[in-house]
Order: C-alpha cells, then sequence, then structure tokens
C-alpha cells in the first residue's frame, strides 16, 4: 500500500519535470502505480475523527457543575474540589480536573479604560518603576505627556528627593518646555 506521503511526493516530483519511470526507479514502485496515482482525481485526505473514549472524570461533572454553582460568585480551589471526588471514588489526576474547571469560568470582562483627553501642554504624568529588587535596584522615571502620548524615560540607582528632581529637569529639557 501507498502512504499519502509517496502519493505526495510522486505528484512533487511530476510536476518537477521527472518522467514516469524515474519517479518509480527513485521512490522503489512500480511505474503501473506511479501513473495510477497521477491520473487519479486529486482529493485532499479523508480522516475519521478518532473515537469519544469515555473520562475518569465523566460521572463526577455533573456535581462539579453543581459545586461551582452553588459557590458562585465565590471560587473554590481545584484542590478542595479534588478532595471532594476522590471521597466519592474519582481516581483521576489534578490536570484534566483543572481543565474541566478552567473551562466552566465565565471570562470576566474587563471594563473598558477611560482615556482622559486633554489640550496639548496641558498635562504631563509622572510615575516611578523598579526593575531589581535585589541588593542594587533599577529605578526607572517615567514620564508621560497627556496629549501625545510621548515617552521620556529615565533609570537611576535611588529615588530621592533630589533625583526626582534632577529628572524632572531633564524631561523638561528633552520636551523643550514644561506643561501649563
Amino acid at each position: 500500500m501507498v502512504t499519502f506521503e509517496t502519493v505526495m511526493e510522486i505528484k512533487i516530483l511530476h510536476k518537477q519535470g521527472m518522467s514516469s519511470r524515474a519517479i518509480a526507479r527513485e521512490l522503489g514502485i512500480s511505474r503501473n502505480t506511479v501513473k495510477r496515482y497521477l491520473q487519479a482525481k486529486s482529493e485532499p485526505p479523508k480522516y475519521t475523527p478518532r473515537p469519544a473514549v469515555a473520562s475518569l472524570l465523566d460521572e463526577y461533572r455533573d456535581y462539579i457543575r453543581q459545586r461551582i454553582a452553588d459557590a458562585h460568585p465565590y471560587k473554590i480551589p481545584a484542590t478542595v474540589i479534588a478532595r471532594e471526588i476522590r471521597d466519592q471514588g474519582y481516581r483521576g489526576g489534578m490536570t484534566i480536573l483543572r481543565a474541566f474547571i478552567r473551562s466552566l469560568s465565565v471570562p470576566q470582562e474587563q471594563e473598558p479604560a477611560v482615556r482622559f483627553e486633554t489640550e496639548p501642554g496641558r498635562q504631563m504624568q509622572v510615575d516611578w518603576g523598579t526593575m531589581r529588587n535585589d541588593r542594587s535596584p533599577l529605578h526607572v522615571f517615567v514620564v508621560v505627556l497627556g496629549y501625545s502620548g510621548i515617552l521620556y524615560i529615565e533609570f537611576t540607582d535611588n529615588m530621592r528627593y533630589d533625583t526626582l528632581e534632577t529628572c524632572h529637569r531633564n524631561a523638561f529639557r528633552f520636551f523643550g518646555g514644561v506643561p501649563r
């Protein structure tokens, strides 16, 4: 029996200009086999779905759904549910249980952020951030202009007042002025 890969190889070699005899010699099959597959209608491969296999979790799904619905809006940890259904005879693992619980949870929609529009030159937002929390932290001074969204970023080794003042001056120099 010729595999799907072999059939594809026959067609590719034929498109590259090889003769049926050369293809047969190359693949180690009969010339008649090559001819038959070149003349056959090209159909996409037909895949049959795998038969559904019973899961160890199947008989506990209704209980889990009910348990999660009863606890709404609070969430029950998967470990607690696992302990409860193990007491009822569940022999499966945590991975399939967590995947099932995750499929039951409704994704929470985040509220859209309200954009605060300003006139040009009216607003500048400033914030500090920390990149490393070890012995030598790296602090980040970030400035965003409200209208254009242009960023100014400066890295420092401390967040003292004199550093804050220096960073502001550097930002004003970078932007070419101060906001009103």
